[in-house]
């Protein structure tokens, strides 16, 4: 009998490969201002959350504690202004209808008001390229160009953390720790070197690997890997 795929059971949505949420140490969002009022907060601490790659500034607006995204050189003590009358100075959060054209900037909200989607990741930052037609258009660091709406929020500056992914992990058991902490599998195995039963590649002696790798037609979603099987073949 027959076995689920790895993507399969990742899709089922199991408590195997669930990211281990409640480990974390809160939302980092940006808080929702009542009336676009400046408020500015004290960077109190610099924390390490294990669901986030970039190091996490918590904040106080006064009474209000908020976890945000670090840039790079922020320390505690510093300042923090977030709204329309906000400085351009890095670190502070503005809408992007401010913040000017050649700006590097990072934790940027998808839809205004839900906090921030894009360019969270240790190192990163987007620039401002454009405004065109009511649109603010954003190179992102994939290079893509993408539209945000001018009331969308975002950080100036670049997020901290630049240097991880210079440090190599030497072992492999510091890499599975790594992994583990966000409920990801490692290591990661080819499909090639699976038995029949785990996977449509797997199959035949170790020392003769290869099939054909063109899925059959009736092929449940995930078991769809490598060439996908034509519609009709010949000529018409």
């Amino acid at each position: 009998m027959g076995k689920n795929l790895t993507q399969q059971k990742r899709g089922k949505g199991s408590m195997t490969y669930r990211s281990p949420s409640f480990r974390f140490i809160g939302d980092v969002k940006y808080k929702s201002l009542a009336n676009n009022t400046k408020e500015t907060g004290v960077v109190m601490d610099i924390l390490h959350s294990t669901g986030h790659t970039a190091p996490i500034a918590r904040v106080m607006f006064g009474s209000d504690e908020s976890l945000l995204i670090a840039r790079h050189g922020l320390k505690t003590g510093d300042m923090i202004q977030h709204g329309e009358d906000a400085e351009l100075k890095e670190g502070n959060i503005l809408s992007l209808k401010i913040i000017p054209e050649g700006t590097t900037i990072f934790n940027i909200e998808s839809k205004p008001g839900d906090g921030g989607k894009f360019v969270r990741s240790s190192g990163t930052f987007a620039r401002v390229q454009s405004k065109l037609g009511g649109k603010i258009q954003v190179m992102l660091p994939s290079r893509k160009i993408r539209e945000f709406d001018p009331l969308c929020k975002a950080s100036i500056g670049v997020v901290a953390g630049s240097g991880r992914t210079e440090k190599p992990f030497l072992k492999a058991g510091k890499r599975w720790h790594n992994r583990n902490a966000l409920n990801k599998l490692y290591p990661r195995v080819s499909a090639l070197a699976m038995n029949a039963v785990d996977h449509p590649f797997g199959g035949s002696r170790t020392s003769k690997k290869g099939k054909v790798t063109i899925a059959r037609r009736n092929a449940p979603p995930g078991a769809k890997v490598g060439l996908i099987r034509p519609r009709r073949t010949g000529r018409k």
